[in-house]
């Protein structure tokens, strides 16, 4: 079996794995959110079986390869103890996949379940790891774009963390407000998944890109789905959609930009 065709299969093994684990999980807590903290561990899992299989069939770029694992474990790890907690702590399931799925979930066939949710948050994890995959195998190119790259991951983590840390103070605070608009949420009403999406980004740029041009080409699919799945499918805009109507919301959103931070309109 080729070097391409191994880490191919290793990758679906990989994903498949964990996203089955976390629809028995899933099944047995009766939640769809179990999935969202599955997210960051299967990207782990990619990235670490991907870097094993690539030193054992003698690949190169051994220093790129690990720092790679290591900024994808670094992000990974940290996003699934924070979901998880979140998932254990709340005393309900996440309305975005009761909107997406037409019920909660003890009234939605499992098979649904598993096709809509595990299976294709599963295919996503392995399309998404496509630059981690290819820079963790391949000779370092462009090493200008690996350093870029740990520059843009390093934002985004930053941005990922210190959203959530104060989303996580905002919920705890009895005498919140309505609206949370103080610190990194003054300037971006999605500080978490803006900051995710710099982060894939970021190993686009140092996994893929640094390979070259062909391997950037090739797989900037990857950044571009993930940016749209935070964006679209299950990260802003079905969370507005919930927030519309609340106090203060139009106020905020006229003064706050959706993604991309900028300063807060007066």
């Amino acid at each position: 079996m080729s070097t391409a065709w191994a880490l191919v299969l290793t990758t679906l093994v990989a994903a498949g794995a964990v996203m089955t684990a976390a629809a028995v999980w899933s099944h047995r807590l009766r939640r769809y959110a179990v999935v969202d903290a599955a997210w960051g561990a299967a990207f782990v899992a990619v990235a670490a079986a991907t870097g094993v299989v690539a030193t054992v069939l003698g690949a190169d770029g051994a220093v790129r390869r690990w720092l790679l694992v290591a900024l994808v474990a670094l992000w990974g790890l940290r996003l699934t103890r924070h979901l998880w907690s979140r998932v254990r702590a709340a005393g309900h399931d996440d309305p975005r996949y009761e909107e997406m799925l037409g019920g909660p979930f003890r009234e939605v066939p499992f098979g649904t379940v598993v096709r809509r949710v595990f299976l294709l948050q599963g295919a996503a994890v392995a399309l998404i790891s496509a630059p981690v995959v290819v820079g963790v195998a391949t000779h370092t190119r462009w090493p200008w774009a690996v350093v870029l790259g740990v520059v843009v991951w390093v934002i985004g983590v930053v941005f990922e963390a210190v959203g959530d840390a104060q989303l996580a103070a905002y919920r705890a605070d009895p005498a919140r407000g309505p609206v949370l608009d103080r610190g990194l949420w003054a300037w971006t009403r999605h500080p978490n998944y803006f900051g995710d999406a710099c982060v894939w980004w970021g190993l686009w740029l140092a996994g893929a890109l640094a390979a070259g041009p062909i391997a950037g080409l090739a797989t900037l699919p990857a950044p571009v789905v993930m940016t749209l799945f935070l964006t679209l499918v299950t990260g802003a805009r079905p969370t507005e959609r919930r927030m519309e109507g609340r106090p203060g919301w139009d106020a905020y959103t006229a003064r706050t930009a959706m993604f991309f931070p900028r300063p807060p309109r007066r």
